[in-house]
């Protein structure tokens, strides 16, 4: 009796491995995009019947898109793509100031990926580091009239933070209203938080998805990266720059960071609006949605622009298509300035197919990172570009965090996304894309300038590192889909 019940137990715990084992097979069949890391999975799940499963639920199931659908779930858009996109025309048409021009096949393509209509009648400035961004920055706060809307990863309660902080608080004491959201991670970068003080000031105040994790943990996903800023829906600022000290070279902080953000003028400061006000609505539900959060446009400058909403929801991998598109249309060059660089396979095929055709592609990286294992992991992806004639720098020390890519002389992506999968899989993204030839071109020279005291980085020195040194960078190469 008893050799009869054990016998029983061992045949359904064989049933059961087997039936876990299945199930987990056919979820790996089903979802996983990349068939050799299905087809890895698949096999790790029949070698370890047990383990195998296991591992693959915690660590092999991509949770991000889902949860994050999840959240937005039965949120109404704040903005109607729809409307946006007649009155666009609609003002084109009478604006006899503005020349459409015809719209070339990246235009087409882009549209096509983002949903969203491009803008003509632009004005963008470029402004680099603290030092320039954050006086232009406050200059349009002390000058604003209705309103005042901030979104930003980090926002320190330092000197700089400090600075934003009374500078909101004057503009509400004149009747402003001031709306901030920050990255509930990101807020918690100083101690105490500003955001506390920002309340006592009298401005509103959202924490994006707050979370219970140690401040000092830098590897979280979900989080809102976007940085920007509308002052009375005319000016916008967008870019890298988030608000604290280091930012500002000139004053020497003890950790500084390069940047770049830009001052942006015209209709596409309506889709920076529009971005603010859904993620605005998802935080506390207030829908900032009539006409005074969003007036109308006049002509600023020569710049065509569209704004590039990115995060794991419905916006999922739309900026990653764009820089595919960007890769296949060049045809002279491409330029690219990044913190983080640990591109995906198709994004390594698209910059080696480009080189192969003789594009010239150049990546401009930080020689010295402020995150160790995303930079063990770039250096392990080097030769893959190298060996196909893409050429790679290493701009020198102090870190840059700046955010730029160029295509052609013509075409350029400016915003907070870098290029890993955090970025382009994991965080909530803005970036807009400028077609302007001068503008690319004072970007363009704002690249030489850096290339000139950057250090090429050859085939010889990546193959020539140490056996220890090569296992420790292809080691965190496995972490790329979290980096």
């Amino acid at each position: 009796m008893l050799a009869e019940i054990y016998a029983i137990r061992h045949l359904i715990i064989g049933f059961l491995t087997i039936l876990v084992t299945v199930i987990a097979s056919a979820h790996v069949v089903l979802y996983k995009r990349d068939s050799r890391a299905a087809v890895a999975w698949v096999g790790l799940i029949w070698v370890a019947p047990v383990l195998g499963p296991l591992f693959y639920i915690f660590f092999g199931i991509n949770r991000i898109r889902r949860r994050a659908e999840r959240l937005r779930a039965g949120i109404e858009p704040v903005v109607d793509p729809e409307a946006i996109l007649r009155d666009r025309k609609a003002r084109l048409e009478g604006d006899q100031d503005v020349e459409a021009p015809t719209p070339d096949p990246m235009q087409k393509l882009t549209e096509t990926i983002v949903d969203r209509p491009l803008t003509h009648g632009n004005a963008v400035t470029p402004l680099v580091n603290g030092d320039e961004a954050y006086p232009a920055m406050l200059e349009a706060i002390e000058g604003a009239r209705d309103f005042i809307v901030l979104s930003t990863f980090i926002f320190d309660n330092d000197g700089v933070g400090r600075q934003f902080r009374d500078a909101f608080a004057s503009a509400v004491e004149r009747g402003v209203e001031v709306r901030v959201l920050i990255d509930a991670v990101g807020a918690r970068y100083s101690f105490p938080s500003i955001i506390g003080g920002l309340r006592r000031s009298g401005v509103t105040v959202s924490r994006f998805i707050p979370a219970l994790r140690p401040r000092r943990i830098p590897y979280v996903n979900l989080r809102i990266h976007r940085k920007i800023m509308v002052v009375d829906g005319r000016v916008g600022f967008t870019g890298g720059i988030n608000i604290r000290s280091g930012h500002v070279i000139a004053e020497k902080p003890k950790s500084p960071i390069q940047d770049l953000h830009f001052r942006i003028e015209g209709p596409v400061v309506t889709d920076l609006m529009a971005i603010f006000a859904e993620d605005w609505a998802f935080c506390n539900g207030e829908r900032l949605e009539d006409a005074r959060w969003f007036p109308p446009q006049p002509t600023r400058g020569p710049v065509t622009a569209r704004g590039i909403v990115d995060g794991p929801d419905e916006d999922f991998e739309k900026l990653r298509f764009v820089i595919l598109a960007a890769l296949a249309y060049a045809r002279s060059s491409v330029r690219i300035i990044t913190p983080y660089f640990v591109p995906d396979s198709g994004l390594i095929t698209s910059l080696v197919v480009a080189a192969m055709r003789g594009v010239e592609v150049d990546i401009l990286l930080p020689e010295k990172n402020n995150q160790r294992i995303a930079k063990w992991a770039s250096t392990a992806l080097h030769w893959q570009l190298l060996e196909r004639g893409c050429r790679i720098f290493q701009s020198p020390p102090p870190f840059d965090h700046t955010k730029l890519m160029l295509v052609d002389d013509r075409w350029a992506l400016i915003g907070s996304a870098n290029w890993d999968a955090r970025s382009l899989r994991l965080n909530f993204e803005c970036n807009v894309e400028c077609y302007d030839e001068e503008l690319a071109r004072a970007l363009g020279d704002f690249f030489q300038e850096k290339l000139a005291i950057a250090r090429p980085v050859s085939l010889d020195e990546v193959e020539g590192r140490s056996i220890p040194i090569r296992l420790r960078d292809g080691v965190a190469r496995l972490f790329t889909p979290y980096l």
